[in-house]
């Protein structure tokens, strides 16, 4: 008998909070929602028919309702699941953020059981809500970043018994978002650029202490990051992404995306696109942003990567009503990966 399947997605809904009101109740109106030219009420819908059609067991969701201020993500979550009848019904979160994004999960505890769980920390690999001292390539000098969003740490069993880890994730945009001229767009791009590696310096130690404890592990979420990306890029190393993924660490050590090895094959054409910004002057530019990262005894297991991309995507294209609520939805698209567990 073969292993029953479990759907993860990882999916940046953009500015969520901003459907929610202060009591936690949705806004389906036709006020602004914090997508260009796009109402409320219309996000709204088009996020449910998104969850919906993503049929799965459990969604990250980045950009997450705020919480905090008399407001709170799980509640905003779990009405928006019962307003539009989602089997992902129930949320988790962990630590909160700094801002009115928070890193949540939606899932459905029928299939799978989730709990916040962050592994005991240590020197070398602090908790999440703690800081991390490293070494800035930049400056040649020791550094210390944190998160605004701290990475959610979860212990997962599915019903079926199978146990393993998950790490939610929104690595530090390297948008230089407020700049003023050109000197403090080069100066806010970089200073982005060295907390975003700094972050990724972090994670990866806290994905080498899972791989040692020999516990399967998936990683998921926004990292906001891939090779030449960002004209910054020769001043470090690697790319955030392909640090996380420990490209340069033995093979039993290195995280698999399929979607990461076809867009950091440097084929462009064949790069597929996780997320699609509008630009000042009314012109799209697609990137590949999202990932899901499985942990090499997972990659075996591990079915079906799949960018829910309406223009690349032949399910997604063939979906009129699909498409429009994709583009409705979040500047980003979901990410999705099939395990057999």
């Amino acid at each position: 008998m073969s292993a029953p399947t479990l759907r993860l997605a990882a999916y940046n809904v953009a500015w969520f909070a901003a459907l929610f009101d202060d009591a936690d109740q949705l806004r389906a109106d036709d006020g602004p929602s914090g997508r260009h030219g796009v109402a409320r009420a219309a996000q709204l819908d088009g996020l449910g028919r998104v969850f919906a059609a993503l049929d799965a067991d459990a969604v990250m969701v980045i950009e997450a309702p705020e919480q905090g201020r008399g407001r709170s993500c799980i509640a905003a979550l779990e009405r928006f699941a019962a307003h539009y009848g989602l089997r992902q019904r129930r949320a988790v979160m962990g630590y909160a953020s700094d801002s009115q994004q928070e890193i949540a999960v939606l899932h459905d505890p029928d299939r799978i059981t989730l709990i916040h769980d962050p592994a005991p920390g240590s020197a070398t690999a602090p908790r999440f809500d703690a800081s991390y001292g490293y070494h800035d390539p930049v400056t040649d000098a020791p550094a210390r970043v944190r998160f605004a969003r701290p990475p959610l740490e979860l212990l997962c069993e599915t019903a079926a018994g199978s146990v393993f880890r998950m790490i939610g994730v929104h690595t530090k945009s390297k948008a230089p978002a407020g700049a003023r001229g050109p000197e403090d767009l080069a100066r806010m791009g970089l200073e982005n650029r060295r907390k975003q590696y700094g972050q990724c310096l972090w994670l990866r130690a806290r994905i080498d202490a899972h791989l040692a404890a020999q516990e399967p592990l998936v990683v998921l979420g926004d990292f906001n990051d891939g090779p030449e990306l960002d004209d910054y890029e020769h001043l470090f190393p690697v790319s955030g992404v392909e640090l996380v993924l420990g490209w340069s660490q033995p093979a039993e050590l290195q995280l698999y995306d399929r979607h990461a090895r076809m867009g950091l094959s440097k084929h462009l054409a064949g790069a597929p696109a996780s997320a699609r910004f509008r630009l000042p002057d009314g012109q799209y530019i697609s990137a590949l942003l999202d990932y899901i990262m499985v942990s090499p005894d997972l990659r075996s297991r591990a079915r079906r990567w799949r960018v829910w991309n309406p223009f690349d995507d032949p399910a997604c294209y063939g979906d009129p009503a699909l498409c429009a609520a994709l583009l409705a939805a979040s500047d980003h698209f979901p990410v999705t990966v099939d395990l057999a567990l």
